[in-house]
């Protein structure tokens, strides 16, 4: 009886903790979702026109003048062709809501900007970032990779541990964190790694030698590229696409691998690799 009614206590208590953690979870949720509200009524109210496809950016026409605005929690990247009309902006928005102006942006989510104004060039770049993930899995000092992936090394799930030992070995490499982390680095700034990172993120849950072997493979390239960045130009828009793929070209399931990548101005701004499921037909086009 004692016993039920401590257990019948605990668990009151325990319910009510989580209806405690609940009730602030939900009101976080509430704070952001009224925030993000609240600055897209403003922001639309000053005739900015939301992105269809990321809703966290805006731009703004006006005669030859345009600007767009990029929203990430509360901070703002302002970009734009006419200074009057970015300063414009920002006066507006200081009246709206209390900011602070942080000047010329160098930093945007880990990214490094440069720039060039002279050639009229803009480079993107994730080295610092980089550094840090060298670092934490101790291959800063490791050689200098040449490529993101050995030529002629195919992955398999038939590489996974077959022992307890490999298993117990295996179960000490921080794989998963390994692949998220470059992952981040491939998403921004590193389509070179995009097809490498696709292949070896497969095995997070069967991680073998061979498949670590090529992370690492990565890692080193990395440390070799770090310095490198996207480079965008000015002038006229020119729109390049290239696509490629393979056929059955995965040795665990037969699946097909995809990948394209967009160009704009000779700067990359967009990119995917990815595996396709197996098709018994295919089109041909002319």
């Amino acid at each position: 009886m004692v016993l039920l009614r401590k257990r019948s206590l605990w668990i009151s208590r325990r319910v009510s903790l989580l209806l405690e953690k609940n009730r602030r979870s939900l009101c976080l949720k509430q704070a952001s979702q009224s925030w993000n509200t609240r600055f897209d009524e403003v922001i639309l109210g000053y005739d900015f026109i939301k992105n269809d496809y990321d809703p966290c950016i805006y731009k703004k026409i006006s005669g030859s003048s345009v600007a767009y605005l990029v929203l990430y929690v509360d901070a703002i990247l302002l970009i734009g062709n006419d200074v009057k009309m970015l300063s414009d902006i920002k006066a507006w928005l200081s009246t709206q809501f209390s900011m602070k102006d942080m000047g010329e942006a160098s930093y945007i989510l880990g990214i490094k900007i440069y720039r060039d104004r002279s050639r009229r060039l803009l480079g993107l770049t994730k080295s610092s970032y980089i550094e840090k993930v060298l670092m934490r899995f101790k291959m800063e000092h490791s050689k200098r990779g040449l490529l993101p992936m050995r030529h002629g090394i195919k992955l398999s799930n038939k590489q996974s541990p077959k022992t307890n030992e490999e298993l117990k070995r295996m179960s000490n490499i921080s794989y998963a964190s390994a692949v998220g982390s470059i992952q981040y680095a491939v998403q921004y700034t590193r389509p070179d790694v995009a097809y490498a990172l696709n292949v070896t993120s497969r095995y997070q849950a069967c991680t073998g030698e061979a498949h670590w072997g090529e992370v690492k493979c990565i890692l080193k390239y990395l440390k070799r590229t770090k310095d490198m960045f996207l480079i965008y130009g000015g002038g006229e828009l020119i729109l390049e696409g290239y696509s490629d793929a393979s056929f059955q070209s995965d040795d665990d399931d037969a699946k097909s691998q995809s990948g394209f990548v967009f160009k704009l101005n000779g700067g990359v701004v967009a990119w995917k690799e990815f595996q396709a499921g197996y098709h018994s037909g295919f089109h041909h086009g002319s």
